[in-house]
């Protein structure tokens, strides 16, 4: 095992340009485009979260543009459809590669067994009339339980019903076979499984391997904590433990330690490799991006403090209900509250806010308004505004950048 004590700027640098590589944020195309592309980002990058925040496009569609440039609002779906992906639950509901359908079984497994629970005394009758129903008659939609509500000839009960269904995919023996926004159709996991997957419960010590490889390809280097981020397994913890100390006394592992203390382990040699290049662009992220959702390690690695603040009550908000996360090179520089107006295609930027940085404004001001007018396009808007910036007197610049980029 190879140590290494870090503490100078150009050493935490390197680092975040390898945290952002590995995430496929420092080229324009690092997964290529299209369907393609899109298939190889979700394969890489291990999951991508499905959020229901509607303020701007969907969460796992956001995270999916920044790194496919030409990807669409379609495509997710395509990728159900032709079993490129799977939907299930990682720390979050999410979108995740096919391929790795096996390590979705132990938390199945958990939940059929009663190990843990989803719902508290799962209605077992209903849930074997509701599967009896899809064996007999096809895929059912969420709608049709819905539509159902009221509904005295139906011979179920709405919330009953919704939660049967629930289980059942939580447990393995449904699974969501396609979507319309977040209308999901139901199907059995027989028949929605391509006949090559490996459908084996793995190991504990195989799925610990997995998740090391998984987090190690995605951020480049990981702590010990962020390894089983959100995973709530003492059993696989202690084993994913065990496995690094394992890694690290034969050399496979390098261990990295920063000023302040925190630990990071990485594949031996990774800082023997040339560092990543950085571009001009700045890119405008997902609150549910994965390279920010690890709250500590954001800190840690960029010192940036981010919170999502439309769970925070309104007169408690510093930048705003849904403040999107700017980075550009590789920094953290700032956040921007924005909402799309889909009806009269408008995007608005209600308040920009640049951090403490060491570049030069007016290229700040260049490389926002050209994330921006990407940014818009994405939301299938004509026109963009900006209300608000800090620092204040960089307003009118800003302003004006927007409106030469803005579509005539």
């Amino acid at each position: 095992m190879a140590a290494f004590k870090l503490s100078k700027k150009t050493d935490l640098a390197r680092l975040r340009r390898i945290a952002l590589a590995a995430q496929g944020l420092l080229q324009t195309s690092p997964f290529g485009r299209g369907m393609s592309g899109a298939r190889k980002a979700i394969a890489h990058i291990g999951y991508v979260q499905i959020d229901t925040i509607s303020v701007i496009a969907r969460a796992h569609h956001h995270v999916l543009r920044t790194r496919v440039p030409n990807f669409d609002l379609a495509m997710t779906n395509r990728l159900l459809k032709d079993r490129s992906i799977f939907e299930y639950w990682s720390h979050a509901a999410a979108f995740l590669p096919m391929q790795d359908y096996r390590f979705s079984l132990p938390y199945k497994h958990s939940l059929k067994s009663g190990t843990v629970h989803w719902f508290r005394n799962p209605d077992r009758k209903l849930m074997s009339d509701l599967y009896r129903r899809i064996e007999i008659e096809g895929p059912l939609r969420s709608r049709d339980v819905e539509e159902a509500k009221g509904n005295s000839a139906g011979w179920w009960d709405w919330k009953p019903a919704k939660r049967a269904l629930e289980q059942l995919y939580m447990e393995g023996d449904l699974m969501v076979s396609a979507r319309d926004g977040f209308q999901k159709t139901y199907d059995l996991s027989e028949r929605v499984l391509p006949t090559d997957i490996d459908q084996s419960m793995p190991t504990a010590n195989e799925f610990a391997e997995h998740i090391l490889a998984q987090q190690l390809r995605c951020h480049g280097f990981v702590s010990l904590k962020g390894i089983t981020y959100q995973r709530r397994n003492s059993a696989l913890r202690a084993t994913v433990k065990k496995l690094v100390a394992d890694k690290l006394s034969r050399g496979i592992y390098d261990q990295i330690t920063l000023a302040g203390a925190d630990q990071f382990i990485c594949n031996a040699g990774l800082l023997d490799q040339a560092t990543p290049r950085a571009g001009d662009r700045m890119r405008i992220l997902s609150p549910f991006d994965n390279v920010v959702i690890q709250r500590q390690r954001l800190k840690s690695i960029f010192d940036f403090d981010y919170q999502i603040e439309c769970y925070v009550p309104e007169a408690k908000r510093k930048y705003g209900y849904f403040c999107l996360p700017l980075v550009y090179r590789d920094q953290f520089v700032g956040r921007v509250d924005c909402k799309a107006h889909r009806k009269i295609k408008h995007l608005e930027f209600k308040a920009l806010h640049f951090d403490e940085h060491s570049f030069d404004e007016q290229i700040l001001v260049g490389a926002f308004a050209d994330a921006a007018a990407e940014f818009s396009a994405f939301q299938d808007c004509d026109s963009m505004t900006l209300t608000a910036v800090q620092p204040a007197h960089l307003i009118q610049q800003l302003k004006a950048a927007l409106a030469d980029r803005s579509v005539p």
